[in-house]
């Protein structure tokens, strides 16, 4: 099978395509052929020798999408289209980047859906990490108003359809003016710095729900973005920058604000949410935020593109030996 080996951290050009021997599953792992996978922060944070617990060589890729070929266990029937992510896929034991990947069975979530490929491949770590962030770590209420920061990221996106549908008044910034328009939120804020101040001439009070995805260079404006009890949830780190240094509880949080964080595994995104999420894709009520797929042979410059965040949107890698945006 091809494969994305990375040998030691290194720039995009460290990814080599190999010819690997496909796995072989024991009883309780499953066997997945990869028609696609979405590019993640977590594997730029792999590859710049940033993440914990990493053996290398190692093939990157924390979620896959694509259809079993065996289960030894008798989970999934051969055939059956599956989604996978986390569980140490791609820091633990091989990932995603390759034509199969072979992950515990417990982590294997199966749909249906006639959606190309490509945009499924999109959907299972940024559906996930949105809907954990919004049930798990913010406990979300409908009617309630919430900040998204860093809303031009695939999360961000995903958290703000999954809100929209729920009831919630979205707020998301962007830094750059020229993307607003990609963002399906009710009110948004282009990020200067002082995202805090634009939130209160909308909300005097500050908004009931803050998700940050920027990472802690951001992280106190967001928090002064809240409302007395209002709740900031830490996920994101597109700015590769996740330690407060110092802290200091309560010089570093506002006065009744409450922080907290969400990191998730397969098992926070219920298959009848990833189901039903698929069939609003399908039925046009929702959309999955592509912004370029690739072929697996362009896997350093989709890297490239990753790492200098020239993306609105997920970037999306196609294992199907045509033409990634063919059907």
């Amino acid at each position: 099978m091809r494969a994305v080996v990375l040998d030691a951290p290194g720039p995009p050009a460290a990814l080599q395509i190999r010819d690997l021997p496909v796995p072989v599953p024991r009883p309780g792992w499953v066997l997945i052929e990869v028609k696609a996978f979405g590019l993640n922060r977590s594997e730029l944070h792999t590859r710049l020798g940033l993440a914990e617990g990493v053996v290398f060589p190692r093939v990157p890729g924390i979620e896959a999408t694509g259809v079993v070929a065996a289960a030894p266990g008798g989970e999934f029937a051969a055939g059956q289209q599956v989604m996978t992510m986390m569980g140490g896929m791609g820091r633990v034991f091989d990932g995603g980047y390759a034509e199969y990947t072979c992950v515990p069975a417990g982590q294997v979530i199966p749909f249906a859906s006639s959606l190309d490929w490509a945009v499924l491949g999109a959907v299972p770590e940024m559906l996930q990490t949105a809907y954990g962030s919004l049930t798990v770590g913010l406990d979300f209420q409908p009617g309630e108003t919430l900040l998204i920061r860093g809303g031009t990221s695939s999360v961000g996106m995903a958290a703000a359809i999954l809100a929209k549908q729920r009831g919630l008044t979205v707020l998301s910034t962007t830094r750059n003016s020229s993307k607003a328009g990609a963002l399906q939120a009710d009110h948004v804020l282009i990020d200067d710095g002082d995202v805090a101040a634009q939130v209160r001439r909308i909300y005097p009070d500050g908004v009931d729900k803050a998700l940050e995805l920027v990472g802690t260079p951001t992280l106190p404006d967001t928090l002064r973005s809240l409302r007395v009890h209002g709740v900031a949830c830490f996920t994101g780190m597109l700015s590769n920058e996740w330690l407060v240094r110092d802290f200091y509880p309560i010089g570093y949080l506002p006065r009744g604000v409450r922080l907290s964080a969400y990191g998730g595994e397969a098992d926070d995104l219920p298959a009848a949410v990833l189901q039903g999420f698929l069939d609003a894709v399908a039925a046009g009520s929702a959309v999955v935020p592509v912004s370029r797929v690739y072929a697996l042979e362009e896997i350093a410059e989709a890297h490239a593109d990753m790492e200098a965040n020239r993306a609105t949107g997920k970037l999306v890698v196609s294992v199907l030996r045509q033409n990634p945006n063919e059907r």
